[in-house]
């Protein structure tokens, strides 16, 4: 009965129909806006159509729509081949195309970020409350953000305030067996020379029991397994100053702070990061332009002491960056780009001898843009990175074409080589897997790590027409000396003093020799003049598993891509009277079934003495969203959401996603109060 009383109330509507006023205007609402200009595939800018490397863009309106709280939650519902999955700690890791969170590069307003969970950015830190579009490049893109771009970078660019002042509040609660909460604030002031933005956002999620089953036993014996709750507050502020037309300068910063439970303590886990910076840009002429930015973003976790009852730091990175760019325009547009990065890196763990480590790292690359016609362009990049920790250095370069073969039928393909030097986690630090086994770097266990290489191949294929747009693309990945937890070792094996490990099991970092991915995307999206909109999206892809030295496969403490993943949107957006719109949205999800190779326990060992593994099969699932959003006047949204629509709980929590306890209620309220003062 709950299904039917609340999908009555999502299509409700507190205001009489008219629908032929107000018509929105077809442009406006067109499936993907070409002519939108884009940074980070080249960085320099240009229009989506332009670019000669294959970019994907979540507007600003597709974010609003989506009510998404943070990245994760609006990458696993706008692009298929995205997939979150959880280790032991239930802390997330992100697939991505067949590459991990360490070698994607998370970028805000081009600034990377420091610390990591289970060797992926705290995703929680990303906020999708004050995001004007999300960029998103697959594939190497080393050669213009060196090292962790291996598999693609995704670019969160923040709204720039309109002159005057804007004041937006918001709140999302969650209506069911766990309570879920988010609420927000955003200020926007600008003036001739200067602007400012402040934002502020919370989340608190109670943690919550599901029933849970192995996946590695034929008959399974279901049990209660707890789900962490955790709480989140961040704040930032970016203030620019433009004392000339062609100058501008821009400070900003920001502290987020979360405390989330532990299988271990009753006391939560403390994860923090403070960032501050300041970036000045100069277009010295028409033709030339140069940027100077200097960042600093410290993360911090630690942990409760139940004897002292203080919140001890465990683990801590701080990085400080310096990076110049410079751009030349040629006279047919063709564009030189020259640019340099020195960072500062610096890893404090309390559970080795050293304690601390550093490093620095520097790199110089160059680009040149070149519009060979009206219809062929051509983007070539080298880089040279250097890391003075096992004085690793790398040479990096690229090549994109452009074909246009018709006016709205636009070709591309390219290469680019990858690369991913080993981080100071990596080969320094000691991680307990809540008691079972050690993570441990490969320098503590007397092995050095290569870095790891890859060459990535892509070739696409984009039209549009009359509301219609199309996408189809593929790509090939050869990866060398891939960088993961190897096989599980004991304490015996270990040539130092194995007192520094917790457990007698470990697991170091290690090289897989070769890894092959491969795979293809297709989209089809259609938008018609009546506010009717359709989006499908597929994606398939095959990742070699990972294989030691002696050809056995390696386990896997992540989830491995799932073949087959599709997303699908059926949405009715209409202005039915001057102070009413509707927005009314079905998405779904859809993940193949997919294989991993675990631990059948963590005592039970084969005549060799090695874990004993066996390959554990996760099913298929499908999850569906159904939203409707009312814009209220011209300043109030009101958001009614049923949330896993068909009521899908997964038989196996661990390794799979996503959690869910089943169907939920959402409902959310967004206020302009300029607008509302302003209408007044």
């Amino acid at each position: 009965m709950i299904k039917k009383y609340v999908i009555l109330a999502l299509l409700m509507s507190p205001c009489a129909i008219h629908a032929e006023t107000n018509q929105l205007d077809d442009a406006t609402t067109a499936p993907i806006q070409l002519e939108q200009l884009v940074v980070t595939g080249t960085r320099t800018q240009k229009t989506l159509k332009d670019t000669p490397v294959q970019t994907r863009v979540i507007t600003h309106n597709d974010i609003v729509n989506s009510d998404a709280t943070n990245i994760q939650e609006l990458l696993t519902q706008e692009m298929p081949g995205v997939e979150y999955s959880y280790a032991m700690s239930q802390l997330t890791h992100l697939n991505f195309a067949g590459f991990g969170g360490q070698s994607v590069l998370f970028l805000v307003d081009g600034e990377r970020l420091a610390g990591e969970t289970m060797d992926d950015v705290d995703f929680q830190r990303l906020s999708m409350q004050n995001v004007e579009r999300v960029e998103i490049i697959k594939g190497a893109a080393s050669a213009l953000y060196g090292s962790n771009a291996a598999g693609g970078v995704i670019n969160i660019i923040t709204r720039q305030p309109q002159k005057g002042w804007q004041l937006n509040v918001n709140g999302r609660t969650r209506i069911g067996q766990r309570e879920e909460n988010r609420y927000g604030l955003n200020l926007m002031l600008s003036s001739n020379k200067v602007s400012n933005t402040l934002d502020f956002t919370g989340t608190n999620m109670a943690g919550y029991d599901v029933k849970n089953g192995d996946p590695l036993k034929a008959v399974t014996n279901y049990y209660v397994h707890r789900m962490y709750g955790n709480r989140v507050r961040s704040v930032s502020d970016r203030l620019t100053w433009q004392p000339l037309d062609r100058l501008r300068f821009t400070l900003h910063g920001g502290y987020y702070f979360s405390n989330r439970e532990t299988a271990t303590t009753t006391l939560p886990d403390h994860y923090r990061d403070l960032t501050f910076g300041a970036r000045a840009t100069w277009d010295m002429t028409a033709r030339d332009n140069i940027e100077v930015s200097y960042n600093f973003d410290q993360f911090d976790k630690a942990q409760h002491s139940t004897i002292s009852d203080l919140c001890i730091r465990y683990y801590s990175n701080v990085q400080h960056s310096v990076r110049t760019l410079y751009n030349h325009t040629f006279g047919r547009k063709d564009i030189l780009t020259i640019g340099g990065d020195y960072m500062r890196d610096y890893m404090l763990n309390s559970k080795t001898a050293a304690g601390e480590y550093r490093q620095y790292t520097a790199d110089v690359f160059a680009q040149y843009d070149w519009n060979i016609t009206s219809r062929w362009e051509a983007v070539a990049a080298i880089r040279y990175d250097y890391f003075s920790d096992g004085e690793n250095h790398q040479l990096t370069p690229k090549l994109n074409l452009r074909y246009r073969l018709l006016d709205n039928l636009t070709l591309r393909g390219g290469y680019g080589m990858g690369f991913r030097a080993p981080t100071l986690k990596e080969k320094y630090y000691i991680f307990n897997m809540v008691g079972i086994w050690d993570i441990v770097g490969s320098n503590v266990v007397g092995y050095e790590l290569k870095p790891e290489q890859s060459h990535n191949f892509s070739l696409s294929a984009e039209y549009s027409h009359s509301g219609l747009y199309l996408m189809a693309s593929a790509y090939y990945t050869i990866i060398r000396n891939r960088i993961t937890p190897g096989a599980p070792r004991m304490a015996t094996d270990f040539p130092g003093d194995a007192s520094v490990l917790g457990t007698d099991k470990w697991l170091p970092y290690t090289n897989v020799e070769r890894y092959n991915a491969h795979g293809i995307d297709l989209t089809a999206q259609k938008h018609w003049r009546n506010g009717l909109e359709a989006k499908l999206s597929y994606a398939y892809i095959h990742e070699q598993l990972p294989r030691d030295a002696n050809g056995e496969a390696i386990n896997n403490q992540y989830q491995p891509a799932r073949p087959h993943s599709l997303t699908a949107r059926l949405e009715w957006d209409k202005q039915l009277t001057k102070n009413y719109g509707l927005n009314i949205a079905l998405t779904g999800r859809f993940l193949s079934a997919v294989s991993n190779i675990e631990f059948v326990d963590y005592q039970t060992r084969d005549e060799y003495g090695r874990l004993l593994r066996k390959e554990a099969r996760y099913p298929a699932y499908t999850m569906w969203k159904l939203q409707a959003t009312q814009r209220i006047g011209q300043a109030a949204r009101l958001t009614l959401t049923l949330d896993n629509l068909f009521d899908y709980q997964p038989e196996y929590h661990y390794f799979n996603s996503p959690f869910t306890d089943g169907i939920a209620v959402m409902a959310g309220l967004s206020v302009d109060i300029d607008k509302m003062l302003k209408n007044k």
